[in-house]
C-alpha cells in the first residue's frame, strides 16, 4: 500500500464506531503506568524502615498491573494486584520489601523469575513533634540522621521563657507488648553549649520533645515592687534574693514572711512561716524557692498605726502632744 493509500484509509478508520475509544485505551494504562513511575522514582528518599502509613513505589519489570504507589496500612502490609495475600512489610527496608514481594508472585505463580524495585515515596511513621517554649512549635518526619539540636533548630529555637531542661518522651513496648512512655531530661545549657557531646542524642522518629516554660516566683506584700520575677532569674532564688529584685523592703515589716506552695500539700496553702528577721540577721540561713511559689510579706500593722498616730500628733505641735506621742510609743 502507498503512502497516498495509507493518509486516506487512516481517517476511514477513525471514522469507525468504537475505533478512537479502542486506541484511547490501550494508551490510557501506558500513560497512567507512566506517571506513576515518574512520580515514584521522582520522590525516592532515604532508605530506612518503613512503617504503618507510609507510602512506597513498586515497580516490577514488564508488568504494569503491578507496577503502583502503595500505602502501608494499619496491619503493617500492602495488597497488590493479583496477589491473594498481603505482603507484610513494616520495619523492613526497602531491599528487604523487594525479596518479600518477589517471593510472593512466585509462591502465588504469578512470575517465574519477577524483578521487583522499591523505593519510598512518603514517610508518615517517624514523626517528631516539639512543642513548648520554642519560637514555632513544630512536627516533622525523621527521614534521616536526625539529633535534639536538629529539632530544636527546625522550631527556630527556644524562647526567653524556656525552663532548664527540655523532655522527650518516647513510646517503647514492655514486657506485656503493650506501648509505655518513656521520658529522658537534657538540660538546655549542656545541649547549647555542646551541640557534639552527650546531651545532642539521637532521633529516630516517634518522639514528643517538649520543653516547658520556667515556672515563675511571686513576690507580693511589703516590699517597694511587688510582681513576678522573670523564669531566667527565679531558678535557685531564695527569700532574700527574691526581696532584693523587688527593690527591698518597705517600712513597718513584719518579722514573719509566708510561702505558698501547692506542692506543699496544706502548709503550702496556708503558708509557710520563715522567720524574716532572724534570716536578714544572718541568725538562721537563707530559705530557697521553688518555681510559682509566692512569696507573702505582711507589714506590721501595730507599728505602722502607732507611727502614723506620732506623725498626725506632732502636726498640732501643743504642749499636750508629749502625753499622746509616748501613749503611741508605749503600744
Amino acid at each position: 500500500m502507498t503512502r497516498l493509500s495509507i493518509l486516506f484509509v487512516l481517517p476511514a478508520l477513525a471514522a469507525l464506531p468504537g475505533f478512537a475509544q479502542q486506541q484511547a485505551e490501550q494508551a490510557a494504562p501506558a500513560t497512567a503506568n507512566q506517571t506513576a513511575g515518574q512520580e515514584g522514582m521522582g520522590s525516592n528518599l532515604p532508605s530506612m524502615p518503613v512503617g504503618i502509613d507510609d507510602l512506597i513505589f513498586v515497580s516490577v519489570y514488564d508488568s504494569p498491573e503491578l507496577t503502583r504507589t502503595v500505602r502501608i496500612g494499619a496491619d503493617g502490609a500492602i495488597r497488590l494486584p493479583l496477589l491473594k495475600q498481603k505482603v507484610k512489610v513494616e520495619g523492613m527496608l526497602p531491599a528487604e520489601i523487594e525479596t518479600a514481594i518477589a517471593n510472593e508472585l512466585v509462591n502465588e505463580g504469578i512470575l517465574v523469575e519477577p524483578v521487583v524495585s522499591v523505593s519510598v515515596a512518603e514517610y508518615r511513621s517517624r514523626p517528631i513533634s516539639v512543642v513548648g517554649a520554642v519560637k514555632s512549635p513544630i512536627t516533622f518526619q525523621a527521614i534521616s540522621n536526625t539529633t535534639l539540636l536538629d529539632a530544636i533548630t527546625r522550631a527556630q529555637g527556644v524562647t526567653e521563657q524556656a525552663g532548664k531542661d527540655i523532655i522527650i518522651s518516647r513510646h517503647v513496648p514492655d514486657q506485656s507488648g503493650k506501648d509505655s512512655v518513656v521520658s529522658q531530661r537534657v538540660p538546655v545549657k549542656s545541649l547549647l553549649d555542646d551541640g557534639s557531646g552527650a546531651a545532642n542524642i539521637h532521633l529516630f522518629g516517634g518522639e514528643e520533645i517538649r520543653v516547658p516554660e520556667s515556672g515563675r516566683i511571686f513576690v507580693v506584700g511589703n516590699v517597694r515592687r511587688p510582681g513576678a520575677l522573670d523564669s531566667r532569674e527565679a531558678n535557685g532564688t531564695t527569700v532574700m534574693k527574691a526581696i532584693a529584685m523587688s527593690e527591698g523592703l518597705q517600712p513597718y515589716t513584719n518579722k514573719y514572711a509566708y510561702i505558698f506552695r501547692k506542692e506543699a500539700g496544706p502548709q503550702g496553702k496556708e503558708g509557710i512561716p520563715v522567720e524574716l528577721s532572724k534570716i536578714m540577721d544572718r541568725k538562721m540561713p537563707d530559705v530557697p524557692l521553688e518555681p510559682n511559689d509566692i512569696l507573702f510579706i505582711p507589714d506590721s500593722r501595730g507599728k505602722k498605726v502607732s507611727m502614723e498616730t506620732i506623725q498626725r500628733v506632732l502636726a498640732f505641735g501643743t504642749a499636750a502632744s508629749t502625753t499622746l506621742i509616748y501613749g503611741a510609743v508605749i503600744r
